[in-house]
């Protein structure tokens, strides 16, 4: 099957309820071949993330989220609250059955899941991203899923201002560039609320990533923040250092689920998890922001 080509989006009127942000920035239907094109890097470097149209068919989200709807029962059953030192964040349905709002490492746990990260298409990806690059499989958080609804008994439903690469500093490292990949398992219009990003904030100092807004208590809206809409099979790319958060939905119920998979892509030491790794200092930060 051809792919289509990058065209550009027509700009939505303002009445459609987006940011500003979205009036001004036109994001182009890209779709992800075997290298990103000279327009794609470009836009990438220039405002810190991406989208792909049409990453993945319909049949094959339909066949990943039987996957994840499998592994997410049996985790649930064996009593898992940590996997690899990282816990797992829990919602709870109207009848009080229990289910994972926050799974990581989910690959390790499904065949379907590791055959979709040996997509050679991940490899113009990994061109982009530098020489040493490679999918943290078993690192930090592994492939983790997002699983937002809108409802009484959902503990994930938004996540306040945040970049990804503070994570650096909690591991003692210094903070680099690492590319995050979306993988959207459901439609996510504006509705459901989803990903507003601060455009070209990759591109700040260290002192501006840690004192810009307070990591994830922070939840207002920014005058320059985008919001990123996206269908289920889309494939998404931002920048660990981009200033982002996710809105809540302004759908309930099952109106309002969103599914992401993100995956890492990690450079410098390999530093593989396993059951007797420590929990990070940085996920005591997210509990007392209440995730």
């Amino acid at each position: 099957m051809n792919a289509p080509r990058d065209t550009p989006r027509a700009a939505p009127p303002a009445s459609a309820g987006l940011p500003p942000a979205n009036q001004q920035l036109r994001l182009p239907d890209f779709t992800l071949g075997g290298a990103l094109t000279a327009e794609q890097q470009d836009f990438l470097d220039t405002y810190g993330f991406i989208r792909f149209k049409g990453f993945a068919g319909r049949d094959t989200v339909r066949s990943l989220i039987e996957e994840v709807e499998d592994i997410d029962r049996r985790l649930v059953a064996e009593g898992r609250t940590h996997i690899h030192g990282v816990p797992l964040i829990f919602g709870a349905r109207k009848d009080g059955s229990r289910y994972i709002q926050r799974m990581v490492f989910a690959s390790l746990f499904g065949e379907r899941l590791r055959a979709l990260l040996r997509d050679p298409r991940f490899g113009a990806i990994l061109d982009v991203a530098g020489p040493g690059y490679r999918i943290g499989e078993r690192e930090r958080d592994g492939l983790v899923i997002n699983h937002y609804r809108h409802e009484p008994g959902s503990t994930y439903q938004r996540l306040g201002w945040h970049t990804d690469s503070l994570r650096d500093v909690f591991y003692l490292e210094k903070p680099r560039r690492y590319l995050n990949v979306g993988f959207y398992l459901d439609d996510s219009p504006l509705s459901k609320g989803g990903v507003r990003l601060i455009p070209s904030s990759h591109r700040q100092g260290l002192f501006e990533m840690v004192t810009r807004k307070a990591y994830f208590l922070d939840h207002r809206p920014d005058p320059g923040e985008y919001a990123l809409e996206a269908e289920a099979g889309d494939l998404t790319i931002h920048d660990g250092r981009i200033w982002h958060r996710v809105a809540q939905a302004t759908a309930t119920g099952d109106a309002s689920q969103r599914r992401v998979m993100y995956l890492p892509l990690m450079s410098g030491p390999f530093k593989e998890k396993h059951e007797d790794s420590p929990t990070p200092l940085y996920f005591r930060l997210k509990r007392l922001a209440g995730y």
